[in-house]
């Protein structure tokens, strides 16, 4: 029999089923309790159950061991680490595992925060970083040092989408004992999976099509190093880059439905993309697996034929050009972010790259009337009708 409540602030035990809820529970708590010392000791020793969530929860545990599936993790080393934002997956790897007087080399157009990152932040806590071109391994080669204990890298840049010579890095990074860590969110694993293909660490932005709803934003670093996995997760506990149980809820639903938004998201990007191109008011369009990317049968080779969701195009017009497009698209959200649901516009020089001088932005082909599109699920005929009006607007 069940025992009686003595009072309605006490925390009561969960009921018990025969039966067992299809939906992952929601589990909000903020601690756990334990029968005794002895046991709460027991736990901290071998690292198993939840005491405290900014250490661990199962809502983050659940989603993490998804994406492990999706990047071939081996469960030997840990796991990998769900974190509260892309950007502090990043910051976990780079408080966990460097220190003063290291050396960090990026590719040159990563996203950018990344590059404020490289530029502005990691020099103040003394360790030295620089930047050059991921699609020549040589360039990168030509810019390691002695003291050079990272590699960052994005497999497809943002917002670029240029295609880093991957099998030249992983050559250079392990040749030189370096590690190399590999931003794979423009990618995703159905495209691409660094650690099966010699990288050390992945991270991903799950906030982007992973989730694929504006709904969490989240983060995800993996590693097959157990040693490593310690001191990234020590730092994320330590400097409190946890992720939100609520979140992380969210985006394991929304990974139910990633191959489905995937695959339809891409073939929507093959077809806009080929449409920009025969548009008058557009200057220059850059998806993966068109013929006139700069970095096509790379592309084709490493990739696999999977272009991703994710384009980028430019007008014969500057500023004034760009602001027409937006306003005659009313229906495609004008937002700095990718991977929804539906299809979102981004302008570069306004949001992600708006740190960046002129001339900076000019050195990577970033103009005023540069536009970065994270395509949908929407009807393609749609979307190319949407696009072929405001390209048409921005043209007058």
């Amino acid at each position: 029999m069940k025992k009686p409540l003595t009072s309605i602030v006490r925390r009561t035990d969960w009921p018990t089923s025969v039966s067992r809820p299809v939906v992952t529970p929601l589990q909000p708590s903020v601690v756990y309790s334990s029968p005794d010392p002895d046991a709460l000791d027991a736990q901290y020793a071998d690292a198993s159950g939840y005491t405290y969530a900014r250490e661990g929860h199962p809502n983050a545990q659940v989603l993490a061991e998804k994406i492990d599936m999706l990047e071939g993790v081996d469960p030997a080393s840990g796991g990998g680490i769900v974190t509260g934002s892309g950007m502090s997956a990043i910051g976990a790897v780079f408080l966990g595992l460097l220190k003063a007087g290291d050396h960090v080399l990026g590719g040159d157009q990563l996203y950018g925060r990344s590059l404020r990152l490289m530029a502005q932040d990691l020099p103040r806590l003394g360790i030295e970083t620089s930047l050059a071109d991921p699609t020549d391994a040589a360039a990168m080669a030509a810019a390691i040092r002695p003291n050079t204990r990272m590699i960052l890298v994005e497999v497809v840049s943002n917002p670029t989408i240029r295609v880093a010579d991957m099998e030249g890095i992983v050559a250079l990074a392990r040749d030189r004992g370096i590690l190399l860590m590999v931003d794979n969110t423009f990618t995703t694993p159905v495209a691409y999976k660094p650690l099966l293909s010699g990288a050390d660490i992945v991270i991903h932005s799950v906030t982007k099509l992973l989730a694929g709803h504006s709904d969490a934003t989240l983060g995800y670093v993996a590693t097959q190093d157990a040693d490593l996995r310690r001191k990234i997760n020590d730092a994320n506990v330590t400097w409190g880059l946890t992720p939100s149980p609520f979140d992380c809820w969210l985006a394991e639903r929304g990974l139910h439905s990633f191959h489905l938004r995937h695959r339809a998201a891409q073939d929507n990007a093959r077809r806009l993309a080929d449409a920009l191109a025969g548009m008058a008011g557009v200057k220059q369009v850059l998806y993966p697996t068109r013929s006139d990317h700069p970095d096509h049968n790379r592309a084709v080779a490493l990739l696999g034929g999977q272009g991703g969701n994710m384009l980028s195009f430019a007008l014969h017009g500057g500023r004034d050009a760009a602001n027409r497009l937006t306003r005659a698209a009313p229906e495609i959200a004008f937002a700095p972010t990718l991977g929804d649901i539906g299809t979102t516009l981004s302008h570069p020089p306004s949001s992600s790259h708006r740190g960046l001088t002129p001339e900076g932005r000019a050195a990577l082909g970033i103009t005023e009337g540069f536009f970065r599109v994270s395509v949908g699920v929407e009807d393609a005929d749609l979307l190319i009708a949407e696009f072929g009006a405001a390209v048409a607007a921005a043209s007058d």
